[in-house]
């Protein structure tokens, strides 16, 4: 049965209420696209950094108009009369889920794109499990997603398994440019520091490349019913050889420019998923070219997909967050994944709710 919240009108011309959480390359590129859309309203922007809070959020968004929406503090935004939150602020489970578990508790949704709220159980067993008691308990529906986790090199991987009768084997490898995301993502990413710092960085864990193969390649174990041996990850610097800059780093010769990350989920030996994310800041400006690729094998037939170039990974992740508004609102209670929803699709001007 699908749970239609009380909490949001669909009567025509009432948008729904949003609070986005987050205002960093990714928490501005999803509040431009909101206010964009007549369907939404956005009721309050939390800015983390207090030199941000007290602003109309047309300023900080450089809009050249006012919004008449002032900027304010998780602890503000709490008790504000809304339908959804979209938190963009960490890439972690353990970070994200103090202040999802108030915004629920307060009765209202959540999206979360951090990566490892796509299948948070696998990191943070203990976590999920009080998220998704408490959303139940609330009647709100959790959800985390973005380009990838959450599409890419998982929800379209498995639909792209629809018409085997058996699979045998996924590959799948999605070459990207690192260059629309912030400060965080540079961090986790390894991007502006020497080989040295980067080795070190991975040791002590502050360097980490893709957050989220552990998410999707369990993601996709679990939806075709393979249980594996383990997950074996590697991690390896892409160096530089020309300068590169971004408004949140610049990267001289010699320097990392991003990380070469593999996980395969291993079966008897054989890797059975093999994910790559070679991702790097302006890889165009030593010749790579950027794409997304797909090989699925079966028993009997094989599908091998190639977009090039790849889907903007800025863009899909606030498109992501944005488009699973109304699937969330409809969605059962609880902490979900992907897995639970609908099939995710693009939202025009106007969107049905299906009870």
């Amino acid at each position: 049965m699908v749970r239609m919240s009380t909490s949001i009108s669909r009567l025509p011309g009432v948008p729904v209420r949003v609070i986005v959480v987050g205002l960093g390359a990714m928490g501005s590129g999803i509040a431009k696209l909101l206010l964009d859309k007549e369907a939404f309203e956005i009721v309050a922007a939390v800015a983390s950094r207090k030199e941000k809070q007290g602003k109309d959020l047309g300023d900080l968004l450089g809009l050249g108009r006012k919004t008449g929406v002032i900027t304010t503090s998780s602890d503000e935004a709490f008790s504000v009369n809304a339908d959804i939150v979209i938190q963009a602020t960490t890439s972690f489970a353990k970070e994200a889920c103090p202040e999802i578990l108030e915004f629920i508790r307060s009765g209202k949704n959540v999206i979360s794109i951090a990566e490892e709220m796509s299948y948070p159980h696998i990191v943070e067993p203990e976590l999920a499990s009080r998220m998704d008691q408490a959303a139940r308990e609330s009647g709100v529906t959790i959800l985390g997603t973005g380009i990838n986790p959450g599409f890419i090199l998982d929800t379209l991987i498995l639909t792209l398994t629809a018409p085997f009768q058996r699979v045998l084997s996924i590959k799948a490898s999605r070459v990207n440019d690192l260059s629309p995301f912030g400060h965080g993502v540079m961090k986790t990413q390894g991007v502006g520091t020497s080989p040295e710092e980067f080795n070190k960085g991975l040791k002590e864990g502050k360097i980490t490349g893709h957050i989220g193969f552990l998410q999707s390649v369990n993601m996709i174990a679990d939806a075709l019913g393979w249980e594996l041996d383990e997950i074996v990850e590697s991690r390896e610097p892409i160096i530089s050889s020309v300068r590169r800059e971004t408004p949140h780093v610049k990267i001289e010769p010699g320097m990392v420019a991003g990380c070469n990350h593999t996980a395969k989920g291993m079966r008897d030996g054989e890797a059975v998923i093999w994910l790559e994310h070679p991702q790097q800041v302006h890889p165009q400006l030593e010749g790579v070219e950027t794409g997304d690729y797909i090989d699925i094998k079966g028993d009997s037939s094989s599908l091998n997909m190639v977009i090039k170039p790849e889907i903007p990974g800025g863009i899909g992740t606030i498109s992501m967050a944005v488009n699973m508004i109304p699937h969330v609102l409809n969605a059962r209670p609880g902490l979900l994944t992907m897995l639970d929803m609908p099939f995710p699709r693009a939202m025009g001007a106007r969107f049905n709710f299906r009870a």
